[in-house]
């Protein structure tokens, strides 16, 4: 009785391909590591707009690694050229506000604010998703409380007046807002 459960787990893991191991895409290499799913259901509208911003109002425990929500960002690039989507029917903004400030730091300030870590662990993936058009905007309002100057954030960065002004302007202007 317990070999054939194991063997149904087996065929059912098998038959859904849940075994398979994420794997990098093609557009963002080093970040947003995606899986590939065959024929699915609710089918990719290959010929659509995807507008997407994201709302990045936190960081996470470990300052070494990317901000996930950031790595979402290159995850949805990446997936969704895989599946055909082409490059200029993509189109993605990050709002950056609260705890996330950091993220967006040069690598002396991000080390002035972690002193255990030389460089912002965000840097290189924020590198590339401007490589493919992303914009990045931080919240002018963060910027103000937290003491941060334009010069002290990357070099692409816009600042905006607030977050909730960037995020409803990209909104009205046809963006879907993907909050975690």
């Amino acid at each position: 009785m317990i070999k054939q459960f194991i063997l149904l787990i087996a065929l059912v893991a098998t038959t859904f391909n849940y075994a398979q191991e994420a794997h990098t895409g093609e557009v963002i290499k080093d970040y947003g590591k995606i899986y590939t799913v065959s024929n699915p259901d609710f089918k990719t509208d290959t010929t659509a707009q995807f507008k997407a911003v994201f709302d990045v109002g936190r960081s996470f425990e470990d300052p070494a690694k990317p901000n996930a929500i950031i790595e979402t960002a290159a995850r949805f690039i990446n997936m969704h050229q895989e599946a055909g989507v082409p490059a200029e029917n993509i189109k993605v903004a990050l709002v950056i506000h609260g705890s996330a400030f950091s993220d967006i730091l040069k690598n002396e300030f991000y080390q002035e604010k972690f002193p255990e870590i030389t460089k912002n662990p965000n840097a290189e993936l924020l590198s590339q998703l401007l490589d493919q058009g992303v914009q990045v905007i931080l919240c002018g309002q963060t910027a103000a409380h937290r003491k941060i100057t334009k010069a002290e954030a990357l070099p692409e960065v816009q600042i905006s007046l607030s977050a909730m002004t960037a995020l409803v302007q990209l909104q009205n202007d046809g963006y879907q807002l993907i909050s975690f």
